[in-house]
């Protein structure tokens, strides 16, 4: 009779021994790496090179899998207890004073059998208030900056991005600040999604993409002109930080040029730039495409294809990983 060896097992059969051996303390490790670095593969030799152990990347792979789902579940059951029929918010009195930012953008992964698909991006963050040198007037000025910024990313629609979004609004106590914004681009869904749970915010068109819609309008007005074009530009420029959105609506539409000046028309509520600059409001959506370019590097490296299910909880491991709380949630998940 043969002796049972590690020699007379398959390879797969020997991964899946070694692994019963990792402790949860390593496995936790394992799986926040591979949130952290490019790859599962990157993840391994990041072990090999600081911990002096070797782990295989493909045992980098089964445990991220393995505990992916059970916090991918756990993540599902949060957003089921605080659905807002479930929530029941203290009186106005206790509301708190710390101001709240709100963002959301989407970018796209590769999923195997289906492509490209987005997925969409949350953050939430406090508002706070720092000393910084004005670029132009070089005078030292009070500007709003995110600060402690955390995560919520789906592989899914705005109908299933939603409970998401509110459940991390609702972790980060959104619903009782007494001030609050939404910062974005002029997507029609992200607005709409706003208007649902976040009524009460003031609601701010990114200044970056207004910016560069009237870069677009400032093409179309003179196609064949770039000093006219960049003269154009400058002046209205200044005139839609000022809060003149409406009249800028109105000379494009006088121009001929209806679908550039619906932009301008459908947000000018939310681009008065100047005013929510005096009040300490955020203007650009930073947080957020910052966020999706983070989320992109683990998600989107050369060649990188994701089964559905892997990629919904890789998003997950991410976002707590960027936030800082991969703890907190491994523990609450336990």
């Amino acid at each position: 009779m043969k002796p049972v060896g590690k020699a007379f097992f398959p390879l797969d059969r020997r991964w899946k021994l070694t692994e019963s051996l990792y402790s949860p303390g390593l496995a936790q490790h394992m799986v926040w790496l591979s949130g952290m670095v490019g790859s599962y593969k990157a993840a391994a030799a990041v072990f090999e090179r600081v911990a002096k152990r070797a782990i295989p990347g493909v045992s980098v792979w089964r445990q991220t899998r393995r505990h992916g789902e059970r916090l991918k579940a756990h993540h599902e059951r949060k957003q089921e207890q605080v659905r807002p029929e479930r929530v029941v918010l203290p009186g106005a009195a206790h509301d708190h004073h710390q101001r709240k930012g709100v963002s959301m953008d989407g970018g796209m992964v590769n999923v195997r059998g289906e492509g490209w698909k987005e997925f969409k991006v949350g953050s939430v963050f406090d508002v706070i208030q720092r000393w910084e040198r004005d670029p132009h007037t070089h005078e030292l000025v009070e500007r709003p900056h995110a600060h402690g910024i955390s995560y919520t990313a789906v592989l899914a629609d705005v109908k299933r991005f939603a409970p998401a979004m509110w459940s991390l609004a609702v972790q980060q106590r959104v619903p009782q600040a007494d001030d609050s914004s939404v910062t974005a681009d002029g997507a029609e869904w992200i607005w709409n999604l706003v208007a649902d749970l976040f009524p009460d915010s003031i609601q701010i068109v990114d200044v970056y993409h207004a910016c560069q819609h009237l870069s677009l309008a400032a093409a179309a007005l003179f196609p064949d002109d770039p000093q006219r074009n960049r003269r154009w530009y400058d002046r209205h420029r200044d005139l839609l930080f000022q809060g003149g959105a409406s009249l800028i609506a109105a000379h494009l539409q006088s121009a001929g040029l209806p679908e550039h000046a619906l932009y301008f028309f459908t947000h000018q509520r939310r681009m008065q730039y100047q005013d929510f600059r005096e009040q300490g409001y955020p203007i650009g959506s930073g947080t957020v495409e910052s966020g999706v370019k983070q989320f992109k590097a683990r998600l989107t490296g050369p060649g990188m294809r994701w089964n559905r299910p892997n990629a919904e909880s890789m998003l997950i491991i991410r976002g707590a990983v960027l936030a800082g709380d991969f703890d907190d949630l491994w523990a609450a998940a336990a």
